[in-house]
């Protein structure tokens, strides 16, 4: 009786985590958790003042750098 409990227990465990993962830290929690926790650390930045606020200059130029990038790797592919 005892080892169809162990048996058991086992089975749960293994369901419940990913293999070769461990069911610890941000990576593993569920995306909603992972986009609540990092909004309140946006909201925490910018509260005190030390966030980011992209200009519309800012963010041309790092969009025209990205793309640079993506485009120059897609040619070296072929």
């Amino acid at each position: 009786m005892g080892g169809e409990a162990r048996s058991t227990q086992s089975s749960t465990q293994s369901s419940t985590q990913k293999s070769g993962s461990s069911n610890r830290g941000f990576a593993s929690m569920d995306p909603e958790q992972q986009r609540r926790i990092a909004s309140e650390g946006g909201k925490a930045s910018h509260a005190s003042g030390r966030g980011h606020e992209w200009t519309s200059e800012e963010a041309r130029a790092a969009g025209r750098k990205g793309g640079q990038a993506s485009g120059s790797n897609r040619n070296k592919q072929q």
